[in-house]
């Protein structure tokens, strides 16, 4: 079974751009679908993109135009590129890996494997 952990958060001022790195270990990313999650103080856990083991992407609708999720299998991770920040993205984000697929991706309860997190902070 596949383990990640995310790494690339910090400070950023509004209207800069972020990139998340999932790095995996233990068996490759590439057979796995591969999640981004975050969760802002005091809200629950949201999905935020998602990248199909076969390429397909998904992503919501407060990223959707801003953010890009990518994998380079070479290095084993998945990225997630987020630009435009705004303040309210404000959270810990998540990576998580699941041998599944399709819309199941952007459920939280398909993916069995999650990382620790990395926070990603927004001033304005």
């Amino acid at each position: 079974q596949v383990q990640v952990v995310e790494s690339g958060g910090g400070l950023v001022q509004a209207g800069a751009s972020v990139r998340l790195t999932c790095a995996g270990s233990g068996d490759t990313l590439n057979d796995y679908g591969v999640g981004w999650f975050r969760q802002g103080p005091g809200k629950e856990r949201e999905f935020v993109a998602a990248l199909n083991w076969a390429g397909g992407e998904y992503y919501a609708d407060s990223v959707k135009g801003r953010s890009f999720i990518s994998r380079d299998n070479a290095k084993n991770a998945v990225y997630l590129n987020l630009s435009s920040l705004k303040p309210e993205d404000t959270a810990v984000y998540y990576c998580a890996a699941a041998k599944t697929w399709g819309p199941l991706l952007t459920k939280r309860t398909s993916y069995p494997t999650w990382g620790q997190g990395t926070q990603v902070t927004v001033s304005s």
